[in-house]
C-alpha cells in the first residue's frame, strides 16, 4: 500500500491484501481488475462460462461483476479503519452478450464516512451498454471483525 488511505494502491497490492485474494467466485467467473481507486474501479469478465441456458451472458453474472467492482472501490475508500459490506444492489439489463469479454466501470457517486455508493456500467467489446447497476456498501468499523 502506498499510503494510509489506500490511494495509489496497485491491483496486485490490493489482491495480496485480501484474506482470500480475489475470492473463489470471482476466480471461477474469470473477473480481473484492471484499475482501482476509491473513485473508480475497472474490471473485465469473459462471457464464456458465465452464460444462461440460451447462451447469453447470465444477468446474475453481470450483478456479480458490478458488486465486485463497487465493493472494491468502497473497500479502498474505507481503508484502513473500516471494512465495506454490500447492503443493496440493483441492475437493469439492456442487451445481451454472447461472446467475448465485458468490461465494468464503477464510478463513485457517494463516498461518506459510513456508506459508499457506485454506479456501474457494463459494456461489451463494441462499447454497447449491457447492464447498468448501482451498489451501496456500509462501511463498518474494522475492529468489529477482529478475531
Amino acid at each position: 500500500m502506498s499510503d494510509e488511505s489506500g490511494a495509489g494502491m496497485s491491483v496486485e497490492d490490493y489482491i495480496a491484501s485480501m484474506p482470500q485474494g480475489m475470492g473463489g467466485l470471482n476466480e471461477k467467473m474469470g473477473i480481473e481488475l484492471t484499475e482501482i481507486s476509491a473513485e473508480r474501479v475497472v474490471g473485465t469478465m469473459p462471457v464464456e462460462g458465465n452464460t444462461q441456458p440460451y447462451g447469453l451472458l447470465h444477468g446474475g453474472a453481470s450483478v456479480v461483476l458490478a458488486e465486485t467492482l463497487g465493493s472494491v472501490g468502497s473497500a479502498v475508500h474505507a481503508h484502513p479503519d473500516r471494512l465495506s459490506v454490500g447492503i443493496e444492489i440493483n441492475a437493469t439489463h439492456h442487451r445481451s452478450a454472447t461472446t467475448g469479454t465485458v468490461t465494468g466501470v464503477a464510478t463513485a457517486i457517494h463516498l461518506g464516512r459510513t456508506m459508499a455508493t457506485y454506479d456501474v456500467v457494463i459494456t461489451d467489446e463494441r462499447g454497447k451498454r449491457v447492464c447498468t447497476s448501482r451498489i451501496t456498501c456500509a462501511l463498518l468499523p474494522r475492529e468489529r471483525f477482529a478475531d
